[in-house]
């Protein structure tokens, strides 16, 4: 069974999806945010390309735990896109996983100001590990 990570964002959204075991998760290519909807079709032909049965998409909570703004935004992608997919979406904490993200791929020595979107992937690819890893 394969998994989509999702990493949403306004500007880039990152992609990552698990090998069939759905035991190691992989970055994809970062997608260039036009619109929700075009991003939620972009996701929806990634989940039928890779034949994923569920898609994890990371919360952007407080530090302290709380839900903002941004939460609402993220859930209601994950609710227009699970309508349009017809695959479950779950939702896991995502703090700080952007900083996680740049300083793995700082320590492998990667301009992070010519590859932003590298970032969003890795986040992504984190977000699905972080869930892989629990389940």
């Amino acid at each position: 069974m394969r998994i989509l990570g999702i990493d949403y964002g306004d500007v880039r959204t990152g992609i990552a999806v698990s090998d069939e075991s759905a035991f190691i998760a992989t970055p994809l290519k970062t997608h260039k945010v036009k619109s929700m909807r075009e991003t939620i079709d972009y996701v929806a032909s990634v989940a039928k390309e890779y034949n994923v049965e569920k898609i994890v998409v990371g919360l952007p909570l407080n530090m302290d735990g709380s839900e903002g703004v941004r939460c609402q935004k993220t859930r209601a992608f994950g609710k227009v896109l699970q309508r349009v997919c017809g695959i479950e979406v779950l939702y896991v904490d995502e703090r700080l996983t952007s900083a996680e993200a740049e300083e793995i791929l700082k320590e492998g020595k990667v301009n992070l100001r010519k590859n932003k979107e590298l970032v969003d992937s890795m986040a992504a690819r984190l977000i699905l590990q972080s869930y892989l890893d629990c389940k």
